[in-house]
């Protein structure tokens, strides 16, 4: 950004801006430093083509970010933070929230390209986003969550709109979902069974050997109790509670 104050020309920037105005900025090196090391974004000021200080911006690292992530690996979930922070500043907040992989300094038009290079690992990518730069990535990624305190561009890219601002809904979601399928395999293998069961019967496969048939009547009364069956064990899913509000 650079723009003309009280008639001085001022510059606010990374050091790529700085070097390509042939800005010195060795000085602040060691500041720039440390509040990168504590988490914070810092920038370059220049005034008239000197190096006149650093302003440092930074995320507040919600408290129940890290218990979330920690729930997502125990889950034997990889996580991986893709930002476009310079990666001394990028490690600092992984650190702070226990996440192994960061994938730093990346532009805002590259998220995507990098969700689709984790896909070409053989991945099934979640990507969590809040914002208009994020929306790309989103339509990319296997399954996009949005932050529903974000932005409408990134909520109408993804596929699941997460109502608090909280990872805690990612991990959620994710026991919702596994709990439904495990339900549609109970389901299935239940269905399965008893259609393997009843349709040789009702053929009469052991009347040569037992003398018994199947009734249409008792037929018809068994369909309907497999149909009860799977709709009741499907109804438990109304009951399912997310491991967070478990006692």
């Amino acid at each position: 950004v650079s723009g003309r104050i009280d008639g001085k020309t001022v510059l606010l920037g990374n050091a790529k801006l700085m070097r390509e105005r042939d800005i010195d900025i060795a000085p602040l090196t060691r500041a720039w430093e440390r509040l990168a090391e504590e988490g914070k974004t810092p920038m370059y000021v220049a005034i008239d083509g000197t190096a006149a200080g650093l302003v440092a911006v930074a995320d507040t690292v919600k408290p129940d970010s890290a218990p979330a992530i920690a729930e997502l690996k125990r889950m034997g979930l990889e996580v991986v933070m893709i930002t476009g922070d310079n990666a001394r500043t990028a490690n600092a907040i992984a650190r702070q929230v226990g996440v192994d992989r960061i994938l730093a300094e990346v532009l805002p038009d590259q998220k995507a390209h990098e969700v689709q290079k984790l896909q070409l690992e053989g991945k099934t990518v979640g990507m969590v986003g809040d914002g208009i730069n994020d929306a790309p990535a989103l339509a990319q990624a296997d399954v996009g969550f949005a932050i529903g305190t974000g932005t409408d561009v990134a909520i109408e890219a993804s596929d699941i709109t997460l109502i608090k601002g909280s990872l805690w809904g990612v991990v959620t979601a994710i026991e919702i979902s596994r709990a439904t399928m495990r339900n549609v395999r109970q389901n299935l293998l239940g269905a399965f069974g008893y259609n393997t069961l009843g349709i040789p019967i009702a053929m009469g496969v052991l009347y040569p050997f037992t003398g018994l048939l199947l009734s249409p009547l008792i037929a018809a009364a068994a369909m309907a109790f497999s149909s009860v069956t799977v709709v009741s064990n499907a109804n438990r899913l109304r009951f399912f509670t997310p491991r967070r509000a478990r006692p």
